[in-house]
């Protein structure tokens, strides 16, 4: 059964791809393709999950071909529960973007090119979570990242064109150097199949493993945007539009992690790098947070976040125990769901309120209710607020670390304590300026108070109510004071409209970095007073109840994840899926 239904993730998706083109100039026949595309790989991991979790893991040659030379597509417990994720949330961004563009006239995400690009990304995604040896998994890196590339770049604007710049030349460092990694373990073992790898490399010398296992973890912090190797995803995230936005903080990173994963349990268990990571992790989830809470914009929050999370997951892998890896896959699922849903909503968010700086943000609780629920549920998900799963993950990775216990392990989780606390201060901020605060204390209409005060207390009464500009008339002045007095009122009077205007320039300004509109579009930021779009108001709700069902089924998807582990752990499962009992390589 597996074997009919392993290369369907990868093949419905390019299949679509390519009808998606031929019908290019049907904007409906094309969405319903792309649509119906990924409810079937929907579908087909559902089933794969199903049949892993009952029989175990399985394994299928490409082409029939013998092992190792065929191209193996494996099946487990976590690569079919990553498959189900990926493919749950990649649904829920193309129904959002189909929404969009329907709205939009395919300004942001032009239809002929969106769609086929879009299915080509979650081709790569599966791809890359079935793969059974470096080279395919590299393979899989290519195609997402090559995707990545069209879709990150969509409208041509300057800002994008950046962002994308540096997008592709890290994404390609990072390639090269994954490349470089399997060309080393193909000379020092003579394969890159995952499963005869798992046997030939611990017959290396210590030295060689340490070489070759900190190679494939440089590629892979790259892609997965572990510190000190992040720095280039909260410039480059924020520019797109807010589907491919969701569709990258949810899934690219994701992949990097799972490429963790899969290579330190399966290829390195001996765990020689496991304090490196630790520190990583802790570094991770620091500096990651600390750079949420000093920004102002919505969607470059989101993005250090995302960056401050991926901490946990390395945290859990780094304890390399059964009850780590199952709270870091948990984890991963968890977050996986949550970051694309808030990136969902901070592109609902800029639709309603024009902007997604919350400098220039207010009243959206009042203005829209239904927004403002949308936001506040994943929001507290993401911040570790029970009963939601991310604080159910977040005790599990805890609860981990206090069985390993030492001293280093402890500090890992006040680390992870204060992140998670830093997480509730950065979205509280974000609730508290762009929803709870009324409009008319927004910064831009408090120009006018703030100048009087600059201005000195003679002046204060002069101040135009609702931030405009003071009147340009002269003040009236005694005739007999007018010699001495006219002159001190003038300066004044200067005085006072230089502290307006330097008031308004701060507190209406776009900040540098492109956090005032970080899609890079010109285009009016005043709110928008006409309905959100229904296709994607409901396709982000959808999303949302989904974030909320993983912490109805969290015991049974927690009890998975410790499956999941225990397998990764013992690696039997998946060398004899692809070598059957005899295990030899």
């Amino acid at each position: 059964m597996i074997g009919d239904l392993a290369p369907l993730p990868v093949l419905l998706p390019l299949l679509g791809a390519a009808a998606a083109l031929l019908v290019g100039r049907h904007p409906r026949i094309q969405r319903a393709v792309s649509t119906v595309v990924l409810a079937a790989v929907v579908g087909v991991s559902v089933a794969l999950l199903l049949i892993a979790d009952a029989e175990g893991a399985a394994a299928v040659a490409v082409g029939d071909w013998p092992v190792p030379v065929a191209i193996m597509l494996v099946v487990d417990r976590l690569s079919a529960l990553m498959l189900v994720v990926a493919s749950t949330v990649g649904l829920g961004v193309l129904v959002f973007a189909v929404g969009q563009g329907t709205a939009d006239g395919d300004e942001e995400t032009p239809l002929s090119i969106f769609h086929p690009t879009f299915l080509v990304l979650m081709a790569g995604v599966s791809y890359a979570f079935l793969a059974g040896d470096l080279f395919n998994l590299y393979v899989g890196f290519e195609v997402l990242l090559t995707s990545s590339y069209v879709l990150l770049t969509l409208g041509g604007s300057a800002p994008r064109i950046r962002a994308g710049i540096t997008y592709v030349v890290v994404s390609l460092l990072s390639s090269l150097l994954f490349l470089a990694s399997i060309a080393l373990v193909y000379a020092a073992t003579g394969t890159v199949n995952l499963a005869q790898l798992a046997i030939r490399l611990g017959e290396l010398p210590a030295g060689t493993q340490l070489m070759l296992q900190s190679l494939l973890l440089i590629a892979f912090g790259i892609k997965a945007a572990v510190f000190p190797l992040s720095a280039w995803l909260p410039d480059s995230y924020p520019t797109a539009p807010a589907p491919v936005t969701a569709v990258f903080a949810g899934l690219l990173t994701k992949v990097g992690v799972y490429a963790i994963i899969r290579t330190q349990t399966l290829l390195f268990p001996g765990g020689a790098l496991d304090d490196v990571l630790m520190w990583a992790a802790l570094a991770t989830m620091l500096v990651g947070i600390l750079g949420a809470v000093a920004q102002s914009d919505i969607r470059r929050i989101l993005s250090f976040t995302l960056v401050s999370h991926i901490g946990y997951m390395v945290f859990g892998i780094a304890l390399a125990t059964t009850a780590g890896l199952a709270g870091a896959i948990f984890y991963v699922v968890h977050h996986i769901a949550i970051q694309t849903t808030l990136f969902l909503v901070a592109g609902l968010i800029e639709r309603r309120g024009g902007t997604t700086s919350t400098a220039r943000l207010g009243g959206l609780a009042t203005a829209s209710p239904l927004l403002a629920v949308l936001f506040f549920v994943p929001a507290m998900n993401l911040a570790g607020i029970p009963p939601f799963s991310g604080f159910i993950g977040k005790v599990g990775l805890l609860d981990a670390g206090v069985a390993v216990g030492g001293w280093q392990v402890y500090v890992l989780i006040g680390g992870a304590v204060v992140t998670s606390l830093l997480t509730l201060v950065a979205m509280s901020r974000v609730w508290t300026r762009s929803f709870w605060r009324p409009p008319a204390q927004a910064a831009s209409a408090d120009t006018a108070a703030a100048a009087a005060h600059d201005a000195g207390p003679d002046d204060a009464e002069d101040a135009p109510p609702g931030g405009d500009e003071p009147a340009d008339e002269p003040l009236p002045v005694p005739e007999s004071l007018a010699g001495g007095a006219t002159s001190t009122t003038t300066a004044r009077r200067t005085g006072r409209r230089g502290a307006w205007q330097r008031h308004v320039a701060v507190a209406t300004a776009d900040p540098v970095g492109g956090e005032g509109q970080p899609s890079g579009r010109a285009k009016d930021s005043r709110p928008s007073t006409r309905p959100l779009p229904a296709v994607m108001v409901a396709a982000t709700t959808t999303m949302v109840l989904l974030t909320v069902g993983l912490t109805v089924i969290a015991g049974p998807l927690y009890g998975m994840t410790e499956r999941a582990a225990g397998d990764l752990r013992e690696r039997t499962p998946y060398i004899e899926a692809v070598y059957g009992e005899e295990g030899n390589g």
